[in-house]
């Protein structure tokens, strides 16, 4: 008997496996003016310019504050609406864009600056060519 050991493809370049498959996230912070972007493979800044040899990698906090958020009440095929699609500003680090769960769809549960933490799960079962599971991120509201 075989056990399937493969790890779940990350479907964002920012999200990163360890050697066990926690997922994390990865970002760069630009020494130069400070930005920080959701991902580790940036050859220049953004914000001011700056080549890659002044951007440096770091693992951001999972926890962050609503900055936007609406309600996707019409989406593609295969994907179930109404879903909440959210901006976060990661504290200390990036602004990261996903799918906000577990809050219902009341004005004051999506309200701007309401605390997040990052959870990673399938990402809607989809799989590669060769059966491959991927995972993707979302957030959940921290509990009181």
């Amino acid at each position: 008997m075989t056990t399937d050991t493969s790890l779940p493809i990350p479907a964002f370049s920012f999200i990163k496996l360890d050697k066990s498959g926690k997922p994390g996230l990865v970002a760069q912070r630009c020494t130069a003016c400070g930005a920080a972007y959701a991902d580790s493979e940036r050859v220049a800044c953004g914000k001011c310019g700056a080549r890659a040899d002044k951007l440096e990698t770091f693992t951001p906090s999972l926890e962050g504050t609503l900055h936007s958020a609406v309600i996707v009440k019409r989406g593609f095929p295969g994907v179930d609406v109404p879903f909440i699609s959210a901006v976060v500003d990661l504290d200390g680090g990036p602004t990261v864009k996903g799918t906000l769960r577990n809050t219902g769809f009341e004005p004051e549960n999506i309200a701007q600056g309401i605390r997040v933490k990052v959870c990673f799960d399938d990402a809607l079962g989809r799989k590669d060519k060769q059966g491959n599971s991927f995972i993707a991120h979302y957030f959940e509201p921290i509990s009181a």
